[in-house]
């Protein structure tokens, strides 16, 4: 792909080899969100945000995670971690414990069902992933194409400013 080339012309910009190709990026993980979240939401009974928010309260372990890191992990405004998180507690996903050394701090630790369901839905996501996205790349390019996947992400998420 050649960089620096000028863009001057609507048709110029609709046909850039750099905008088509993040624009493939985002067809590509779009419709697979779509797919997938849905998959999930309709054999687990979770949406993809609760999926997700699972996932990286699972990673984190016994302790749990402030809001503020959930938020940070999922690019959320603490509002938006609130009224998510408020809707897995009435779930009965998730709880809310206070941080030991720190009592302002609220963690947010999975319960029982919330390591359940966390664990059906991701036995589904990874069956449909395994379908839908890795086994349609050619075997001998997998490995590499998620690495480089990995990197763009951690690139991007060292780029984005720090959310309130």
């Amino acid at each position: 792909m050649a960089g620096g080339r000028e863009i001057s012309t609507a048709a110029q910009a609709a046909g850039d080899e750099r905008v088509l190709a993040f624009g493939h990026l985002l067809g590509a993980a779009g419709r697979l969100e779509h797919i997938l979240g849905r998959a999930v939401e309709e054999e687990c009974g979770v949406g993809h945000s609760v999926f997700e928010v699972l996932l990286v309260l699972g990673r984190a372990g016994a302790p749990g995670l402030p809001m503020r890191e959930i938020g940070r992990e999922r690019v959320l405004t603490t509002g938006g971690v609130t009224r998510l998180v408020d809707r897995m507690v009435a779930a009965g996903l998730v709880r809310r414990t206070q941080h030991p050394e720190d009592r302002r701090v609220q963690l947010v630790r999975l319960t029982a069902l919330g390591e359940e369901t966390c664990v059906r839905a991701a036995r589904v996501h990874a069956e449909n992933v395994q379908r839908l996205f890795l086994d349609r790349l050619p075997a001998e390019r997998r490995e590499r194409f998620v690495s480089d996947l990995r990197m763009l992400s951690l690139s991007a998420g060292e780029a984005l400013p720090r959310l309130h």
